[in-house]
């Protein structure tokens, strides 16, 4: 009879533990090195056969193609309930759902993420040999891991939408690292970390006499990548300052007509006084050229009179660009079509005209439109509290007199391929507006900033991050805080900023290395099924 090893659990959930605590809150990224090694020891590693003793490891045999799928699923399950532990909130607090509601909600979500945890483990248990032990196909799968594991984050991205966390963004501190993803995106810092997992897994499936050197090794590997941490970038500085306005409006407020006009009146007499923080920005650039005012919970509707005029006059006021978070429609068409409202952010000109509107395109589902209504109807308080968006088309820069903005709005800082198009179209600087009240004092703030950051370094851009309640900051090309204000606090920023209109690699060729892996991990499967055929006919 062939079973998991009770041994094989532990290592699963070893591993969930390592890539849990590799993103924040509590960010021990050094553990990224070590994060995968154990589940891959637990696939290659998995099942009794016979009698076997505790500590005969090595007798131990990968794992069938199934069992691989479950460790595998398990580890993807526990991975998502700790990193996304978030979406209970957001559904309790902001959608009216109920606690043991809530909770099915986020064991339902890992349910379904966690599948591309078990599609890894699925490829990997295809790639071993049945039953032989320290076989080539062992080896050829530790081998083909780094590549399978980016082919599904790829297809994390681009086929259900979430690519949250993905494994490189643990490295986004790591100055000389982080500079490959220049060229082949954030998927190229996955690969690298993937790659000193396999050689860390790899010291613990040989006898132990070989396991020391080949450790050493591994280790040594981790400390030399790691140590990119150290290095201390050059110094960017902003030609350019931008006003950057954290509003710390509550999210679900009981508006009402007089509390909305005290509130944008606030926020505009704030947009007009010298900022409460500020960054260092070259001499003579002191004054603002741009105001950014971040996605808001408040009604703030393009086509209110009252919050044109109010964003109109403030731009008079202070002969600059502003770009604010509105609600914006479009009017019913004939024939009985409803109007459609998007999350959009607008630009107004310093002379007070309203020149164009970006509508965002990736909408956040049960926050900003309700997928299959029928089947999910409990959670249409959560969208209530926003409304049922349509999503947007366009990724063109929007022109603000000598620069072009790439704005992209919250949630869509997480798609490198969306964010690089912007950059690749002529975007000199990026501004992302984003309401993280949303996730109260977890870490998904934390996360969701790390994500925005590595935008940056992947575009050699900067990016001005407007939000609701913080983190609003000033992002230089090496991903850095070049300034921010503290979260949870109604003030300004004077956020420094140059344009580029240099592209990288990657922006002009985005997903290239992660599509590049896919194809490798097709071409390992073909050669693992073509030997085998030729082997069974042989024999």
């Amino acid at each position: 009879m062939r079973q998991i090893h009770p041994s094989a659990w532990l290592l699963v959930i070893l591993s969930a533990a390592l890539q849990i605590l590799i993103f924040p809150l509590p960010g021990l990224y050094l553990l990224s090195w070590f994060a995968l090694a154990p589940l891959l020891v637990a696939l290659l590693r998995t099942r009794t056969v016979g009698d076997l003793e505790i500590d005969d490891a090595l007798k131990l045999r990968p794992a069938s193609p199934a069992q691989a799928f479950l460790l595998s699923y398990v580890c993807g399950i526990l991975w998502y309930m700790g990193t996304c532990y978030w979406i209970y909130d957001t559904m309790h607090q902001y959608g009216g759902i109920s606690p043991p509601l809530a909770l099915l909600i986020l064991f339902l979500f890992s349910l379904y993420l966690g599948l591309y945890h078990g599609l890894f483990g699925l490829l990997i248990g295809l790639l071993t040999a049945r039953g032989r032990e320290n076989s080539f196909q062992t080896w050829r799968a530790l081998a083909a891991a780094p590549f399978v594991w980016v082919a599904v984050e790829l297809a994390r991205t681009r086929v259900t939408g979430f690519p949250w966390n993905l494994l490189g963004i643990a490295q986004v501190d790591n100055a000389a690292l982080s500079r490959i993803s220049q060229w082949t995106g954030v998927y190229g810092i996955s690969f690298e970390i993937a790659v000193v997992n396999v050689a860390v897994a790899a010291a613990f499936l040989v006898p132990r006499k070989k396991r020391g050197p080949l450790l050493v090794a591994a280790l040594a590997s981790a400390a030399a990548l790691q140590a990119g941490r150290l290095m201390e970038p050059p110094t960017s500085m902003g030609d350019h300052a931008a006003l950057l306005v954290q509003e710390n409006i509550a999210v679900g407020e009981n508006w009402t007509r007089p509390l909305f006009e005290r509130t944008l009146g606030e926020l505009s007499s704030l947009s007009e006084k010298k900022p409460t923080e500020s960054g260092e920005v070259s001499a003579g650039q002191n004054k603002t050229n741009l105001i950014v005012w971040p996605e808001s919970p408040a009604p703030f509707f393009a086509s209110d009179p009252l919050f044109r005029n109010a964003i109109s006059e403030m731009a008079r006021h202070t002969d600059a660009w502003v770009v604010t978070g509105a609600i914006g429609t479009n009017p019913a068409m004939h024939g009985g079509q409803a109007s459609q409202m998007f999350n959009s952010a607008v630009l107004v000109s310093p002379s007070g005209e309203w020149t164009s509107r970006y509508d965002k395109v990736h909408l956040v589902p049960f926050g900003e439109y309700l997928p299959f209504p029928r089947l999910f109807s409990f959670a249409g308080g959560l969208t209530k509290e926003v409304g049922e968006f349509t999503p947007g088309e366009s990724r063109i820069p929007l022109d603000a007199g000598n620069s072009r903005l790439g704005i992209f709005i919250c949630y869509e800082s997480i798609f490198p391929d969306d964010v690089r198009r912007f950059a690749n179209q002529g975007a000199q600087v990026f501004v992302n507006i984003s309401n993280d009240g949303w996730y109260g004092d977890s870490g998904a703030y934390a996360q969701h900033l790390n994500q925005t950051r590595m935008r940056a370094i992947e575009n050699n851009r900067w990016i001005l991050s407007a939000t609701n309640t913080g983190v609003t900051a000033s992002i230089d090309p090496w991903g850095r805080l070049a300034a921010r204000i503290p979260r949870k606090v109604r003030a300004t920023l004077l956020a420094p900023y140059a344009l580029t209109s240099v592209t990288r690699f990657y922006t002009r060729h985005g997903d290239w290395f992660a599509f590049l892996c896919a194809i490798i991990s097709v071409g390992a499967f073909l050669l693992r099924f073509t030997f085998r055929k030729k082997a069974e006919t042989s024999s």
